[in-house]
């Protein structure tokens, strides 16, 4: 998906312009980037930059994304970071057993983790503020135990990183992901860890650490497909995934396109969409494997190429809240504004909204699709209006 990088790349984007001997003028009509936002990145003006855009100033300039990108201060809200400040002090709280005689059980932890999954799948981060702080403690309680409450712990730190890259507390993500992989207890739980490691490393901008570690684990854990189960035909797929999305952002078109085509091989062998009923972070199938062929063409501005793909897309394929399909959505919402199809964008928007309320406000993505489309209209509808308050985009 088209997201922001939260990286600043106004002074490497000014040498590198200049050395190619273009002019501002020069750089926008190449890229079709606005002049007048590519004046504001190398002066500073801007605070960050979406994907997107890097990516046409890169392809512009002939160079790979990640020549533009420098890192800047994690991007998250004042609010959103005390909201979520109970669970980063839980993520580096030690243990400590109280010597009472109700310490938690592992069977009671697994029970309550288990119990807390829909609030993970269906984005209800309100009630996941509350609920993770003391379920983070239990868990670390029970992973000295032994190997099955460390399982227990990883994944809950899976999930937790999941949920803390959703809400762009990087560094909190890094240190659950982090936890996780070392107490993995098989590539394969490993390779789920790995998955959102590579997804925080995309949104953060450092596409050619995501691509590498991508690579080396779709290395490590292909299987021999004939004989594949779906658990290691899904850790493959997504690792394949993985490096496609941070090739085709780092301007590397024929290693993303070899990459989804060998996802689309282990999508084809197993017929149909994985879903593990307690890991809704492992789905993989054909469904999957098309949501981000599209989300590919969204990357390249190719907005009647996502509208195609969208439509051979069986629309109940996924959940309606799943974030896999929220985020194709999305690129289909961006493709409908880039061909100026405003009020099917609009009514993409607000259906993302009435199905999951919580997750469109922490979507950069929502707030830039709407901007584009209120800038350029003279009247804005009601429900315009609506879903700029959401997503919290001043008008």
């Amino acid at each position: 998906m088209p997201e922001h990088t939260d990286m600043q790349i106004g002074s490497r984007l000014r040498d590198v312009r200049k050395r190619r001997g273009m002019t501002q003028r020069d750089l926008a009509s190449a890229s079709s980037v606005s002049l007048s936002l590519i004046r504001k990145l190398e002066q500073g003006e801007v605070a960050d930059t979406r994907m997107e855009t890097a990516r046409r100033l890169a392809a512009a300039l002939r160079v790979p994304t990640t020549t533009l990108l420098t890192r800047d201060a994690e991007p998250a809200s004042r609010s959103t970071a005390d909201h979520w400040a109970p669970v980063r002090a839980a993520l580096g709280a030690p243990h400590s057993p109280t010597g009472l005689d109700d310490e938690p059980t592992t069977a009671g932890v697994a029970a309550a983790l288990d119990a807390a999954l829909p609030l993970f799948s269906r984005d209800q981060f309100a009630e996941l503020a509350l609920v993770l702080p003391g379920l983070l403690r239990d868990a670390d309680a029970v992973a000295e135990t032994g190997p099955e409450g460390r399982a227990v712990r990883v994944r809950l730190l899976q999930l937790t990183g999941w949920l803390l890259t959703q809400t762009r507390q990087y560094g909190a993500a890094s240190e659950a992901l982090a936890r996780s992989l070392d107490d993995a207890t098989d590539r394969l739980q490993g390779a789920a860890t790995v998955n959102t490691l590579c997804w925080l490393l995309l949104r953060q901008g450092k596409l050619v650490e995501a691509r590498e570690l991508a690579t080396r684990w779709a290395d490590d854990t292909e299987p021999r497909v004939s004989r594949a189960t779906p658990a290691e035909l899904s850790a493959w797929g997504w690792m394949l995934l993985r490096v496609s999305a941070a090739a085709v952002r780092d301007n590397r078109g024929g290693e993303a396109t070899d990459a989804l085509r060998l996802a689309r091989s282990a999508a084809v062998a197993l017929g149909r969409e994985y879903a593990p009923r307690h890991d809704f972070l492992r789905t993989f199938g054909p469904v999957t494997v098309a949501l981000k062929r599209a989300e590919n063409a969204a990357v390249t501005d190719r907005p009647d190429r996502v509208l195609k793909l969208a439509a051979t897309i069986p629309g109940d394929g996924l959940r309606p809240t799943s974030n896999n399909r929220n985020r194709h959505l999305l690129d289909v919402a961006s493709a409908h504004a880039s061909m100026r199809q405003y009020g099917d964008a609009v009514s993409i928007l607000s259906g993302i909204r009435d199905e999951s309320p919580e997750w469109l406000p922490q979507q950069r993505y929502a707030r830039d699709i709407l901007d584009r489309i209120v800038t350029r209209r003279r009247t804005l509808t009601p429900e315009m209006r609506s879903l700029a308050e959401a997503v919290a985009l001043p008008l």
